[in-house]
């Protein structure tokens, strides 16, 4: 049985582990798994004389110096821009590795899987089992509860940080970055929307907030969404299947008007790093048109 049928033939429903267990005995490889904010899941082999895999194992994630490192190896962007599993060689590291993603049911990337050189030399056999293996993960965990919300915080996380600043070197931070576009084609759009605070508490207000932005995901619901601050911010594409133009936020004013929500919508942009910026032309464009009479969308004109 060739080692590609092998991996086939190991059975699901028994978790991420139990694949791991069974490949290890399989290609005679160290392996990990991780989810896509770089949090460790699983591993099977070792100890292995390399950095990343003793950090990964030890502290359960990578450092701040870990992910420059694999950045400015290529390790990050390539492993993003791979269609397939692909083999990452480093004159910085003992051992190449071979790694590819895996998906849940909405096919968003939800995690990686990596195995190391460090036993057997990787062939073209090794590849396409790798492959299969990760197929295997992608059935194991494709309805997973953890998966499937791990996605929607992710956006809502890396979406603030964006705003924030946090994240701001595409060197380092691009495989996250990059799964904002999940989804997404040409150019894109940010919704800033503003609710009618008047006398409320702040945390009731944020209850609010996170309530009408539940409300806007089922309406809306190929958009990406995060409550920042006093707002909700409301991530488009304007090939979206919920956007298909401006002229669906004009057409539905009694929506919003009914549940007193006011909207700005920025210019249009293609470089995620530029979101705060069109994050405060948004902002800017619903507080200047804010006033009684003067409707409920307004769209940031610079001029």
């Amino acid at each position: 049985m060739e080692m590609a049928e092998k991996i086939e033939a190991i059975e699901n429903g028994k978790g991420i582990q139990f694949l791991l267990n069974a490949a290890f005995e399989i290609f005679n490889n160290p392996l990990y798994v991780i989810d896509i904010d770089y949090n460790m899941l699983s591993f099977v082999g070792g100890p292995v004389d390399d950095p990343v895999w003793n950090e990964i194992v030890t502290t359960g994630t990578y450092s701040m110096e870990t992910l420059e490192m694999l950045a400015k190896e290529n390790f990050i962007e390539d492993v993003t821009n791979a269609e397939r599993s692909i083999i990452c060689k480093s004159d910085k590291l003992k051992y190449s590795r071979i790694s590819d993603r895996f998906y849940n049911r909405d096919n968003i990337p939800a995690g990686m899987v990596t195995m190391y050189e460090s036993n057997v030399p990787l062939g073209t056999e090794h590849i396409a089992a790798f492959e299969k293996l990760a197929d295997k993960i992608t059935k194991e965990i494709r309805n997973h509860e953890y998966f499937i919300s791990l996605a929607i915080t992710f956006y809502e996380e890396k979406i603030n940080m964006l705003l924030d600043g946090i994240i701001n070197d595409p060197l380092i931070y691009n495989s996250k970055v990059q799964v904002l576009y999940n989804g997404f084609e040409d150019y894109l759009y940010i919704a800033v929307i503003g609710l009618e605070k008047n006398n409320i508490q702040d945390d009731v207000h944020q209850s609010r907030l996170k309530y009408f932005q539940s409300m806007l995901k089922t309406r809306y619901p190929s958009f990406k969404y995060s409550v920042y601050k006093d707002h909700i911010v409301m991530l488009m594409s304007s090939k979206n299947r919920d956007f298909y133009g401006l002229p669906l936020f004009t057409s539905n004013t009694e929506f919003f008007g009914e549940n007193g929500l006011s909207l700005g919508i920025s210019g249009s942009f293609e470089n995620m790093y530029e979101l705060r910026q069109y994050y405060d032309n948004a902002a800017s464009a619903l507080e200047k048109g804010r006033t009684p009479g003067n409707g409920r969308i307004f769209i940031y004109n610079d001029t």
